[in-house]
């Protein structure tokens, strides 16, 4: 994977965090700003938005397609299927996002490096069917003491394969790709060997676990969540562009960060009142209620805030940001490439596991059929899709919720109106596709600006 770029977007690839620790470094991703980003020097919010509207009229188009693509998505099942947009369908199709979603956020860190993680998939795997081993007999371990061990075996995982990659100079891909082999036998070997499998399959009864995903919050319970995750995002952006001001550096106007806030609230209200509409069964016989926000959702967020503060506001996110930008200045600037890059596997490994306990907790069990190699092929589509370049030094957490929900939707919709997977997979190839040409596109243009300004 290739690791070098000039720098495209001073807030993504080198957000404040400790504004003194390497000068060199922000001095490059400052310059790189002043060239590629207008409109955060803007004072006003009628700037800023000329200066972002000239950035999407040179093919830097941020989120944009990927938003109009979900939008599109929307609206076609919607028309086909008036089921589309019930509140149990949405709520499905937020669960049957979920593993994407947390598979992509991990993703997200080493793609920001210029490498890749082809063995996130099985991974899960792994770190799922260790929690579940764990709980059975004859371990009868407590369910969080389980998800601890499931987490440790990612970061584990995570921490073997970038080692490889880092002290030994190994390519990324072969390295994950081995993984992705290896870590599959290894779960089979896992399964005879524990002798809590029934045909290759562990079954979990822990309620703790299993309403991980099934369980529900009461609907006042969903309010409450909802404006402290809010709450969490208005006070990270805020401590972030007060961080900048204070460093001397640039930040948005306050209309704009306003306008996320609102933005945010607005959408996690419309999440928390769909959820709390009665999804279950009503009839002469039979009234099954169900409402209110199942546990996944907040899950996802609190991890998307998390991996968002741990980008946007620590030292190691700006390190990640700056390798990914460019290496070579990075490593000059006293960055060490190694322990960043091997630490950022790490967190895909501990996503992985993430990812492997929801899905463990989803189906109420795991098998050795768990189809890993589709779910990292759909954790890069996903990151992709939504914005975050496959060349290293741009994207974010929020790309692979977005972009996870439009393989989400994709898959949820085919489904709705009677397709079977095969048109699954077209469909989501040529979101792809149509994903990785808007960022060449964008990346050539970007380069011709610089080429016409020098």
């Amino acid at each position: 994977m290739a690791t070098t770029q000039p720098p495209v977007d001073d807030v993504e690839r080198a957000p404040a965090g400790a504004t003194h620790a390497a000068p060199a470094t922000e001095e490059a991703a400052e310059a790189g700003a002043i060239a590629a980003s207008p409109e955060i020097f803007a004072n006003t919010l009628p700037e800023y938005l000329r200066g972002w509207w000239g950035r999407v009229r040179s093919g830097e188009s941020g989120m944009l397609p990927v938003i109009a693509a979900l939008a599109a998505i929307v609206i076609i099942f919607q028309v086909q299927n008036s089921l589309f947009l019930s509140a149990g369908n949405i709520v499905n199709l937020l669960i049957q996002a979920a593993v994407i979603v947390l598979l992509g956020i991990g993703e997200v860190f080493v793609l920001l490096l210029g490498e890749i993680d082809l063995s996130v998939g099985y991974v899960a795997g792994v770190s799922g069917g260790l929690m579940a081993a764990l709980v059975a007999p004859p371990f009868n371990l407590p369910w969080w003491l389980a998800i601890l061990a499931a987490l440790g075996g990612g970061a584990v995982i995570g921490l073997v394969q970038g080692t490889l990659i880092t002290r030994l100079g190994l390519p990324s891909f072969i390295v994950t790709l081995a993984g992705l082999i290896g870590w599959e036998g290894v779960m089979i070997w896992m399964f005879d060997s524990l002798n809590v499998a029934v045909g290759g399959v562990i079954s979990v009864s822990n309620k703790y676990l299993l309403d991980l995903v099934s369980g529900d919050l009461s609907p006042v319970a969903g309010w409450i969540v909802m404006a402290v995750l809010v709450v969490a995002f208005g006070a990270l952006m805020l401590s972030r562009d007060a961080s900048r001001r204070r460093g001397g550096l640039v930040a948005p106007p306050l209309g704009v960060t306003v306008g996320k806030l609102i933005g945010a609230a607005i959408g996690g209200s419309l999440v928390v009142w769909v959820c709390n509409i009665n999804r279950g069964i009503n009839t002469a016989t039979l009234h099954t209620v169900s409402r209110g926000v199942p546990w996944a959702i907040p899950i996802i967020f609190a991890v998307w805030l998390v991996a968002s503060f741990v980008l946007g506001r620590t030292r190691f996110g700006r390190y990640i940001y700056a390798i990914g930008g460019n290496a070579e200045a990075a490593r000059r600037a006293g960055v060490s490439l190694a322990r960043i890059r091997t630490a950022a596997f790490v967190i895909a490994g501990v996503m992985a596991a993430v990812a492997g306990i929801v899905y463990t907790s989803w189906l109420g069990s795991i098998s050795t059929n768990i189809d890993g190699g589709t779910y990292v092929l759909y954790a890069v589509a996903a990151a992709v899709i939504g914005g975050t370049s496959l060349f290293g030094g741009r994207g974010k957490p929020l790309h692979a919720v977005l972009g996870g929900l439009v393989i989400g939707a994709i898959a949820n919709g085919l489904s709705l109106i009677g397709l079977g997977a095969a048109p699954t997979y077209i469909v989501t190839a040529l979101v792809l596709i149509a994903s990785i040409t808007i960022d060449s596109v964008a990346r050539r243009g970007q380069a011709a600006t610089a080429r016409a300004k020098v």
